[in-house]
């Protein structure tokens, strides 16, 4: 049994194959970041019925994280730009009227779209006339030698800290990855008062250098980013680019972190390597789309590094191949929290048209205008996610003792004698190792996991990707269940003899 809301707050048991006793409505809007926000304030402005539903308590998602229940700034700290934005559209929000879900967590999604939620009150069940995914993505980060040791964090989770909290990863941190997040966790440091001991950037000065057209569509982030290594510069941080880390080893003192030269694939060079001794270490990889509602439904995907790796197909409007599933934001493809905004005002525009609720003329006209306000954001964000592809070689690089699957204790040898046993896709992998079978469902190892893989049977295509299942997040019973009591649990007559 089920619970339904009711506009008064009070939680109905209701039976699960019955539709007709769900809340219907036009649009509900998985994620409120920047694309999930717009997209839920563009569908509530053509007339749609429309809920937003996150896990955060607040709106903004990663980018545009607010402050923590109880957390104020200090006298005289003024707000950066990205709190300054996310406090414009928490207040656009409520100011639209948008029916918000925040410390809410979906967690089934039926074939009807049929949307099931963890509220306080237990399981809420919702009927979508369409729903629009805008969850974002999961960090990457390529299994070495020490990564799973407290202390050694994801530079999201730096930010996270950061930007939030004001709170340092450690007094002496090693920032280690690749893409833009590098220069922003090592400044956010700096600025905290922390020392850095090193940037670490899988990529070369060239690789920068390539992507210098894309950036001017951007003059303020490049301006930004030339700020931000200027920074570094003046505080005497060492910048090594076209290095990898190899190893965290644990001392009395913190860490001790090796890094050394690697090629264009990411594969370890021979030359010297370095160790830096600290007391945090923040890494990241990149960035990978989140896929598990569209996975779960079994919409069509496709396979493309420079954009994360596997999101589901879509129109430049979002629609997926199943009807009334719509993509939007990176969770569609890596291209930026600037581009992510008009995406999903894309995405609800055009389910208000699929809805009847705006003319085609009126459909036309927006857009058109909302295409070309994409095109130049997406580009930068395009180009930086290229940074941030996966390398082959940093992958292959991954020693056989290495732990991958962290939920599991799943090492790279045990990947590669599945293989080698004629485990030939993720799924087997999955089956025999138990590999993406713990709580985070593979949104941590599945990417690497499916990489190597890849490297004994061929291609990532062939190997494919995790079936998506429910439940989406981990829930316990008594989050499904509710408040209520063994004499609320309706029993039927009894039959007639």
């Amino acid at each position: 049994m089920l619970y339904k809301p009711s506009l008064l707050g009070v939680s109905i048991l209701i039976n699960p194959a019955d539709t007709s006793a769900l809340r219907k409505i036009d649009l509900l809007v998985m994620g409120a970041g920047p694309a999930g926000a717009r997209a839920a304030l563009r569908a509530k402005a053509s007339g749609l019925s429309v809920v937003l539903v996150d896990e955060n308590n607040d709106a903004g998602g990663q980018v545009w994280r607010p402050l923590p229940d109880g957390f104020g700034r200090l006298p005289g700290i003024v707000a950066p730009v990205e709190a300054r934005d996310g406090d414009a559209l928490r207040h656009e929000l409520r100011q639209a009227g948008v029916l918000c879900l925040f410390g809410h967590k979906v967690w089934n999604v039926g074939s009807n779209l049929r949307t099931d939620v963890i509220s306080p009150e237990g399981s809420v069940s919702w009927l979508p006339s369409a729903l629009l995914v805008a969850t974002g993505t999961t960090e990457r980060v390529i299994p070495f030698a020490g990564w799973t040791a407290p202390g050694v964090m994801g530079l999201a989770a730096a930010t996270i800290l950061l930007k939030s909290q004001n709170m340092l990863p450690g007094r002496r941190t090693l920032v280690v990855g690749c893409g833009p997040l590098l220069l922003a966790v090592a400044n956010g440091i700096l600025k905290a008062g922390g020392e850095v001991a090193a940037v670490i950037d899988l990529a070369s000065r060239m690789d920068w250098l390539r992507t210098l057209s894309a950036l001017k569509a951007r003059p303020d982030l490049l301006w930004q980013g030339m700020r931000w290594q200027a920074n570094l510069r003046l505080a005497g941080v060492p910048m090594l680019y076209r290095h990898g880390i190899e190893s965290v080893v644990t001392t009395q003192a913190g860490f001790d972190a090796r890094v050394r030269p690697v090629d264009a694939s990411g594969a370890p060079v021979d030359g010297a390597g370095r160790v830096f001794s600290v007391d945090a270490v923040t890494v990241g990889h990149g960035l990978v789309p989140g896929t598990d509602v569209t996975r779960l439904l079994r919409a069509r995907h496709y396979y493309s590094a420079d954009i994360g790796g596997w999101v589901a197909e879509s129109d430049e409007m979002g629609r997926t191949s199943v009807p009334g599933l719509f993509v939007a934001g990176d969770g569609a493809g890596v291209a930026g929290a600037a581009a992510a905004g008009a995406h999903g005002e894309l995405a609800a525009l055009a389910c208000a048209h699929d809805l009847g609720r705006v003319s085609p003329q009126h459909y036309a006209l927006e857009r058109t205008g909302l295409l070309a306000q994409r095109r130049q954001p997406a580009r930068f964000g395009r180009a930086m996610a290229g940074l941030m592809a996966l390398r082959e070689g940093a992958v292959a690089a991954i020693k056989p003792e290495t732990v991958v699957c962290r939920c599991e204790d799943v090492t790279r040898a045990e990947i590669d004698a599945a293989a080698q046993e004629g485990a030939c896709d993720l799924n087997q992998l999955k089956a025999w190792t138990r590999c993406g079978m713990g709580p985070c469902q593979g949104r941590t190892c599945g990417d690497v996991a499916g990489a190597l893989l890849a490297l004994n049977i061929g291609s990532r295509e062939s190997v494919g990707y995790f079936t998506g299942r429910a439940p989406l997040r981990p829930v316990s019973l008594a989050e499904v269940a509710g408040q209520y009591t063994y004499a609320d649990i309706p029993i039927p007559k009894a039959a007639p003899l």
